[in-house]
């Protein structure tokens, strides 16, 4: 095909082992494309076998991008990974590369498409002190002290909810204002309506299920235990992103010798299969834009892609 690419790009979403990575290499391949993460766990450095990245045989194939570029000590938020995919949208555009953003995170892919708040950034002392209260007194009074400050956020958010209460409790002390008044002023989407082909790749759950708990136990095969003890020799808190990754909580109380291997691995695949669930809920009430598809026929979806991308050339 020819050098250049339509304006379009392409957005691939899914539930975890959906078959989302083999699909965009095999567009990339295809369409002279760049692979961009859109996983918030991919983002780490520190998580490569347990978060199922890219294997570097497949990032040599075609520039992937926004994979293992973050330290697992950086609370990495929806709007820093906006900053980063801005860049590299335009990368892929200044080298006429057609964009496939890919991932399961939903927040990413709305942000993309609908725009983000921008919340001012939270001074390190008040967060930490923050955290410091919701470790000490637990998060039952943390939400109470959200519910006086912060009514309105306070009754929107599950009680356990550990990561979300101090976050809303952080932002309304430190700005004074409500974190849902910052959600209603937002930046613009990075790519607006009918500037993208969007597809959610739905497998049959108990295949699905299947798939889950065959790569969870594939990864810990291919080291992801040693990953998960590094990790945890960093004595990070663990209420950062990366320490919360699927399958990390329950390794690191294997590694201390609170459960056997085999009950944290029952762990880890029982939380990614029900997070799987979630992302189904997720993508259908909040991205109805998705056209939902069944795995075995995104390869019809994507050579109709790849025809568009040559017309359009």
């Amino acid at each position: 095909m020819s050098e250049g690419h339509s304006s379009k790009a392409v957005l691939i979403a899914g539930p975890t082992a959906s078959g989302k990575s083999a699909l965009a290499l095999e567009l990339a391949l295809a369409a002279r494309g760049v692979v961009i993460n859109a996983d918030s766990m991919q983002v780490y450095r520190d998580l490569r076998i347990i978060t199922a990245r890219p294997t570097a045989a497949d990032e040599a194939l075609v520039p992937h991008r926004l994979y293992g570029h973050v330290d697992a000590a950086v609370n990495f938020s929806a709007g820093a990974w906006v900053s980063d995919a801005a860049k590299a949208l335009d990368e892929a555009r200044a080298h006429r590369r057609l964009p496939i953003f890919i991932g399961g995170t939903g927040l990413y892919f709305k942000a993309l498409t609908t725009g983000l708040s921008v919340v001012p950034p939270i001074p390190a002392d008040l967060r930490e002190d923050v955290r410091a209260r919701l470790e000490r007194n637990g998060v039952e009074a943390l939400h109470a002290e959200l519910a006086a400050r912060d009514p309105r956020a306070a009754e929107r958010l599950n009680l356990r909810d550990r990561t979300r209460i101090a976050r809303a409790l952080e932002v309304i002390e430190a700005t004074g204002r409500s974190l849902l008044d910052w959600h209603r002023e937002g930046q613009p989407p990075l790519l607006p309506k009918d500037s993208f082909r969007a597809v959610f790749l739905a497998p049959e759950r108990n295949e699905l299920y299947a798939r889950i708990d065959a790569r969870f136990d594939a990864m810990l095969g291919a080291g992801a235990l040693k990953e998960v003890e590094r990790l945890a020799a960093r004595h990070l808190d663990p209420l950062l992103p990366a320490m919360k990754a699927h399958g990390v909580p329950s390794l690191i109380r294997h590694l201390r010798g609170e459960l056997s291997l085999e009950e944290a691995a029952s762990i880890g695949r029982a939380d990614t299969r029900h997070y799987a669930k979630r992302q189904f809920t997720w993508f259908r009430h909040q991205l109805p834009e998705f056209e939902w598809m069944r795995p075995a026929d995104a390869r019809g979806w994507l050579a109709a892609v790849v025809m568009s991308e040559r017309d359009s050339n």
